[in-house]
């Protein structure tokens, strides 16, 4: 199995200026991810204070790959805007974008995961599911992947919705099961 989140994974967030964003961006860092900058279309220039750390806002995902060496993407942009968002993830080339946001309209969907397809540049993890999380590198985590249960181990544990993942984990944990990677939802 890949592992999608390491200790030199460099994240952005699309939406990080939007509650949920600014709120699960201070998890992730608290957790030590490695969050280098946020995109949100209009706010570029400006910059966000999570906790003590300055963190720049971007335009698109091009310009925040292109200052920070972005690697990784999470998207926490509403469903209107998650296929524009995505795309715009998809043309900077990232490697890796993780798609939280729920409810997205299945034309959309479709439509993103065609045009990554069609790219061939871009891992789409998501939709609507919790992120990923890696023991191995037990502080990295994108998004709120629960933490509490892991331990260093070469078990995946895969899902095809998050809760579900989440609630696969325990039952793991609580008979010393160690992980690799939890994750849900893979798409490409």
């Amino acid at each position: 199995m890949a592992i999608f989140i390491n200790e030199n994974t460099k994240l952005i967030v699309q939406g990080m200026t939007g509650s949920e964003g600014t709120k699960h961006t201070r998890r992730m860092i608290a957790s030590g991810t490695k969050v280098v900058g946020g995109v949100t279309p209009g706010k570029g220039g400006q910059s966000v204070d999570i906790d003590g750390n300055i963190l720049p806002v971007f335009n698109t995902v091009a310009e925040a790959v292109a200052a920070t060496g972005a690697n990784a993407s999470v998207v926490f942009v509403p469903p209107k805007f998650a296929k524009a968002a995505v795309i715009d993830a998809i043309d900077a080339k990232i490697p890796l974008v993780v798609v939280i946001t729920e409810g997205i309209p299945v034309h959309d969907s479709a439509a993103f995961y065609a045009y990554a397809e069609s790219k061939g540049t871009t891992r789409l993890l998501g939709l609507d599911q919790h992120g990923g999380t890696c023991p191995l590198w037990r502080s990295h985590r994108v998004w709120w992947s629960w933490t509490c249960s892991l331990r260093n181990g070469q078990e995946p544990c895969t899902s095809a919705v998050g809760p579900l993942s989440i609630s696969a984990r325990y039952p793991l944990a609580s008979v010393a099961v160690p992980e690799s990677f939890s994750c849900s939802c893979l798409l490409t």
